[in-house]
């Protein structure tokens, strides 16, 4: 019998990266993992499966939005464009990550698997990674020029993925989430010798 119970928020896959203890995986490890690998077909499918659900969403709410289903960067896209559309975006982006567990739910539900589907509204993730990028660029700037720690806002996992990468490609600092979810958040420090 198969197990087609649906994960909880914990086990969903999320933007952040997995702590470097469960991310680290010797060779053998490596090379399984890649073999596990969704093919582009198949990411492609879980975009249309939750392009399918957003827009079922859309008519239930009679929202008009032009939706596209694309595979980047190795995940599942659902890209939903058109007026009107904020209040499926929420503050601070809370609504969308809502209904892109909704979305991925949708996916498993006809898959069997969990999804790393990326829902986008409006544009929302490419802003909010700009303004991200300048928080973590002016945290890197603090803790370069006082050498103290800088603890940033609570985050989601999507907007601590955008610092952890600003903050990566930077020498000198390192950075690290703190604390249990909603406060989540993330501490720029100078970089041990």
């Amino acid at each position: 019998m198969t197990d087609t119970s649906i994960p909880s928020a914990e086990q969903s896959l999320d933007e952040e990266t997995m702590p470097t203890d469960e991310a680290e995986e010797t060779g053998a490890e490596s090379a399984a993992a890649e073999k596990k690998a969704p093919a582009e077909s198949d990411l492609f499918r879980q975009s249309e499966i939750a392009a399918d659900y957003v827009e079922g969403l859309l008519d239930i709410l009679d929202y008009d939005g032009d939706i596209d289903e694309l595979v980047s960067g190795g995940r599942p896209v659902v890209e939903v464009v058109g007026g009107r559309l904020q209040n499926l975006i929420g503050q601070r982006g809370a609504t969308l990550e809502a209904l892109q567990e909704l979305a991925r739910l949708a996916v498993f539900r006809q898959t069997g698997s969990p999804s790393r589907l990326l829902l986008d509204v409006g544009g929302y993730r490419a802003a909010r990674r700009k303004e991200l990028a300048a928080v973590a660029k002016n945290a890197v700037e603090k803790v370069k020029e006082y050498g103290e720690p800088v603890r940033l806002e609570p985050m989601s996992a999507f907007e601590r993925k955008c610092v952890h990468d600003v903050v990566n490609a930077m020498s000198g600092v390192e950075s690290e989430s703190e604390g249990v979810e909603p406060n989540r958040c993330i501490v720029v420090r100078p970089a041990a010798d």
